[in-house]
Formats: structure tokens, sequence, C-alpha cells
């Protein structure tokens, strides 16, 4: 399952969210059903970054890591950047060439 978030930062704060991703990371690496996760800046919008995180289920992110104390956590150091709050979408996997 692949979470699809588009991250609009408050301009001139990219530098501040970046290092706190940095720290953010750990807490999402670390819950249960996580795969992996990329953060990508967009080269058109510098306050734009687009999230990826591979998760083994939809319900390990919406239920499992959504209602845990860590995402609490991970809210507090990101959620204060965003304007405005981002739109989260899922995507299962129609098609992978050469499998």
């Amino acid at each position: 399952m692949l979470e699809v978030a588009i991250l609009d930062i408050i301009p001139g704060k990219e530098t501040d969210f970046e290092a706190a991703f940095a720290l953010a990371s750990a807490i999402i690496a670390n819950s249960p059903g996580y795969i992996s996760h990329q953060l990508q800046r967009c080269v058109e919008n510098e306050s734009r970054y687009l999230l990826l995180v591979n998760w083994q289920t939809l319900e390990a992110h919406t239920i499992g890591f959504r209602s845990s104390p860590e995402y609490r956590e991970w809210a507090s150091l990101l959620h204060h950047f965003y304007s405005p709050f981002p739109t989260v979408e899922h995507y299962q996997l129609v098609l992978e060439p050469g499998s």
C-alpha cells in the first residue's frame, strides 16, 4: 500500500521542515507495518514536497500509525509547517513492469 501526500510548506520554513522531518523519519520507520518512505522536493516549487510511504496494509497507516502515541509526536514535529494541510491518498499496485 502506497501512501502519497503532497506537502505544501510555509515559504521560508523549508530548512526547518527538512530538519524536523529527519527527526520524524525515525518515528514512522519504527511503526508496525511500515516498509519504507521517501521525501522528495519539487523542482518547480521549492516549498512543495512529495511524501511516499510504503505500508504492508492500509490499516497499518490509517489505524495503526494514526491512532498511536507516536503519531502525536510526528504531528507535533511536522503539522505546523503545512499550509494548507495536506490531503493523503493511498494507492494499490496494479502493474509493475518486469514482474
